[in-house]
């Protein structure tokens, strides 16, 4: 993966993929052997990744919830009911 190109870098194929593309950013960052320009441009792709991640996992739990429907409620014993 090159971070230092002008271009604007594809949207990930999948949650799986940009987790990946992520761990691979963070490792090269950690390294410390990026120059400075490389960084921000890591930076900024891990940024767009991490709300891409995020995004995909609302979309998630909003399919979860439609799923489950009234399950995701806290239980509720039948005595408590009326209180």
């Amino acid at each position: 993966m090159n971070v230092d190109n002008g271009d604007s870098p594809a949207r990930p194929a999948s949650f799986e993929e940009a987790m990946a593309e992520l761990a691979q950013l963070v490792t090269q960052m950690e390294s410390g052997q990026l120059p400075l320009e490389a960084s921000v441009a890591a930076y900024a792709r891990g940024s767009e990744l991490v709300k891409y991640c995020a995004g995909q996992l609302d979309k998630v739990e909003s399919q979860v919830k439609i799923l489950e429907g009234d399950m995701l409620k806290p239980f509720a014993d039948g005595d408590e009911a009326g209180q």
